[in-house]
């Protein structure tokens, strides 16, 4: 939690010098908004798991994934509901008193109204779904690669850039921010960000949330894929 206090104070007065420097706002941020930007990044950080997990492929590698698919519940399912409790607990101990700080110090902009601010957590669920989904995927490479560091870094990195976790991808040069759009990664941050900060409300909110689950949905599709293909290729011998 000081850590991401400190680092929010940091990102805040860097973004902060960026919209004063370019008149009054950048890319539909201004001062109030983009703090709400940073305090409610800095929240998420922990509940959203943008940095990933190795579990699944540690279990994967040492075919303890062996258990998982033996007992009578979907273990894509099963992890999920875990990182839900996971991402709950840390958005109680940690991020709220982040927020709490960001909020105390600063100006911060906030959801006009309570369905804004009921739908904005809506998208923080489906952020959590969304990065736990893709993440998955990455641990079960390990079905055919010896090793998944190597792409769970690469997964860490562009996830975090392109999600918002960084700069507001609004903020990107058009191209980027087109291709930025074409991928998941927005829904894992920056969506939940938008409504949580004001930027988005009204009937964009809708089309925010719909974007999440059509992503969440096909991730969680793919990874059922993903997870059957694997398990047709596991042999574990011994006992």
């Amino acid at each position: 939690m000081t850590t991401n206090s400190v680092f929010g104070l940091i990102r805040a007065s860097v973004l902060v010098a960026a919209v004063t420097s370019a008149g009054s706002q950048i890319g539909g941020y201004d001062a109030p908004t983009v703090l709400a930007f940073v305090w409610w990044g800095q929240a998420l950080l922990g509940a959203v798991n943008i940095w990933g997990f190795q579990e699944v492929g540690d279990r994967v590698r040492t075919g303890d994934i062996a258990i998982d698919f033996l007992r009578p519940l979907n273990p894509q399912l099963t992890y999920l509901a875990g990182d839900l409790g996971r991402a709950g607990i840390s958005l109680m101990v940690r991020g709220a008193p982040t927020l709490l700080i960001g909020a105390l110090l600063y100006d911060l902009a906030a959801p006009p109204g309570l369905d804004s601010w009921v739908l904005g957590l809506v998208s923080v669920v489906l952020a959590v779904v969304v990065a736990f989904a893709g993440t998955f995927i990455v641990n079960l490479l390990a079905f055919w690669v010896i090793e998944v560091r190597g792409i769970r870094l690469v997964w860490m990195i562009t996830s975090g850039f392109l999600c918002g976790l960084y700069v507001p991808i609004p903020w990107f040069p058009d191209w980027l921010h087109t291709f930025a759009q074409w991928t998941p990664f927005p829904a894992m941050l920056q969506n939940p960000l938008d409504i949580l900060s004001g930027r988005v409300d009204g009937g964009a909110i809708w089309t925010t949330l719909a974007g999440q689950v059509a992503w969440g949905a096909a991730i969680i599709a793919l990874g059922q894929v993903v997870l059957h293909r694997g398990r047709r290729r596991l042999e574990v011998q011994g006992g």
